[in-house]
């Protein structure tokens, strides 16, 4: 089993930045694909960012893309979710996710099998 546990949200002005931090515990993350999605409120959770365990390679949801930067530490078993230039429509709970396939990077809810429980991210404008 893997937890993962977020941190980093808050409130910021329209323009400012924050980073999310996810840590996982219970086992290294370095084999798995991680990704982060987001919830605003009556809305679906959909998804921001990904990056493979190996390689470094990333993907963006295009809402995100030249804002925001995925990485990650397998040293520290953390992903790290850098938010540049937010965005009011950036508000959202932010979801921190494992995937354990070896090929691909899923960008779908069910692609990925752990799930924290969110850090809320407010941007006012």
């Amino acid at each position: 089993q893997v937890q993962l546990v977020e941190s980093g949200g808050g409130l910021v002005q329209a323009g400012g930045s924050l980073r999310l931090s996810c840590v996982a515990s219970g086992r290294t993350v370095s084999g798995y694909n991680m990704g982060w999605f987001r919830q605003a409120l009556g809305k679906e959770r959909e998804f921001v960012a990904a990056i493979r365990w190996i390689g470094g390679i990333t993907y963006y949801a295009d809402s995100v893309k030249g804002r925001f930067t995925i990485s990650r530490d397998n040293a520290k078993n953390t992903v790290y979710l850098q938010m540049n230039r937010l965005k009011p429509e950036d508000t959202a709970v932010y979801y921190c996710a494992a995937d354990n396939r070896v090929f691909g990077l899923g960008s779908e809810k069910h692609d990925y099998d752990y799930w924290g429980q969110g850090t809320q991210v407010t941007v006012s404008s």
